[in-house]
């Protein structure tokens, strides 16, 4: 009567064995794509800026944070609002909606500051009007330079790694002195 017990003691070991291996690979695979990239660049975040929609790449985004105070800069671009105190770290705070039209504002209610990356090089944040958090550009219609999801809502994509290489970007000061 001992051997059918005993015979049927390996297989349940055997099969967490299986299952523990396979986790394993799952789990090396899931931080190999983290490493490299990949599970981000199937999404990002989706925000307002003034009436548009754009999509931002999670790699050069940061943190984002409800607007605070912000001290204000004289001689200034009308876009550049000023310095804010993001956890102990100072940076300058670009109006987005501002900077692409003049007589815009992403103030509003709904505004936050996304901090842009730390590999950007530059301590900033961008004021938009509103965060609606992660979007797969992947699984929208592409129609020209606009993304189109399954509501109907076109997005454009934005690459913050172009806008701080903008000339424009870059001189926040006024011409008038």
């Amino acid at each position: 009567m001992n051997a059918p017990a005993d015979s049927a003691a390996p297989a349940p070991q055997a099969a967490r064995r299986t299952r523990l291996r396979d986790y394993q690979a799952q789990l090396l695979a899931r931080m190999q794509a983290a490493q490299s990239g990949a599970a981000q660049a199937h999404h990002q975040l989706g925000v307002a800026i003034g009436a548009a929609r754009y999509l931002l790449e999670l790699t050069e985004a940061g943190e984002i944070v409800p607007p605070g105070l912000l001290a204000g800069v004289p001689l200034t671009q009308p876009w550049y609002l000023g310095l804010a105190n993001v956890r102990g770290s100072l940076l300058g705070v670009i109006d987005l909606a501002r900077y692409f039209d003049a007589g815009a504002s992403a103030a509003g209610p709904d505004a936050r500051l996304v901090s842009l990356a730390p590999r950007l090089g530059l301590n900033c944040a961008l004021l938009v009007t509103r965060v609606y958090g992660l979007r797969r550009a992947g699984a929208m219609q592409a129609e020209g330079a606009t993304l189109r999801d399954a509501d109907g809502h076109a997005w454009t994509p934005l690459s913050l790694a172009a806008l701080v290489r903008e000339e424009r970007f870059l001189h926040v000061a006024s011409a008038a002195r």
